[in-house]
């Protein structure tokens, strides 16, 4: 699963991590939550260069009667997106790169959720495996959201969640992003779990519980020196 996720970076730095033909309008976020605008870099068909645009994180298709009365999932496993309905499309036509520099999951501390920032070692920015819709309304009005892939987890990762998102390695962005490409054998070699050698995991404020939080505060570490989870 994938319910929260950082992406503090500039904008320049994200556009050179990205190889993105221009330097997007993008603020450093700290605490993304569903139903808010996340970043999505496309290359949609006719396009030589990746483009970063805006979309709201939860999946609305765009066959959907009513967005807002529909299901809006966040998430889509791997392993059966190119089969379900509501992704089947999105996942041969409209595929994204979502930048992060780090997502959160919930570990059970003394009968208390505690927030568990999991990142690069050395928190380098990286890329969820995304697909995008775009549904048009009666009155011309366009709606564009987004939802993180997931696959099985790591071993970082699986003692406290069995799912993690879908981290792209850089070689796989282009394959990923090539809107010629519709095979979806060929797509779901490159959404594995991401090594849980080049990843960590700490601890961080509890604040991140509320989706209005925001603030660099929420990614440092809780504990003095943070460093790997003391729990398992």
């Amino acid at each position: 699963m994938c319910g929260r996720f950082s992406q503090s970076a500039t904008a320049e730095a994200v556009a050179e991590a990205f190889g993105l033909a221009e330097i997007p309008v993008l603020s450093p976020r700290y605490n993304l939550a569903p139903s808010q605008p996340i970043p999505v870099i496309r290359r949609d068909p006719g396009d030589k260069e990746r483009h970063l645009t805006m979309a709201r994180w939860g999946l609305v298709p765009s066959w959907t009667r009513d967005p807002e009365a529909a299901p809006r999932p966040i998430n889509a496993r791997a392993e059966t997106a190119p089969e379900k309905p509501t992704f089947r499309d999105a996942f041969r036509y409209r595929r994204c790169l979502i930048p992060a520099d780090g997502f959160y999951e919930w570990a059970t501390r003394d009968s208390r959720k505690q927030p568990m920032r999991f990142t690069m070692q050395d928190e380098h920015l990286f890329a969820f495996a995304g697909l995008w819709e775009r549904w048009q309304g009666p009155d011309g009005a366009v709606l564009e959201t987004a939802t993180v892939l997931t696959t099985e987890a790591n071993p970082l990762v699986r003692p406290v969640h069995d799912r993690m998102p879908v981290i792209l390695a850089p070689g796989a962005y282009e394959a990923w992003l090539d809107p010629t490409r519709h095979d979806p054998a060929a797509l779901l070699s490159l959404l594995g779990p991401y090594p849980a050698s080049e990843m960590k995991v700490y601890p961080v404020s509890p604040r991140v519980n509320a989706t209005s939080s925001e603030g660099p505060d929420l990614i440092a570490p809780q504990e003095p020196g943070g460093g790997q989870l003391s729990l398992f």
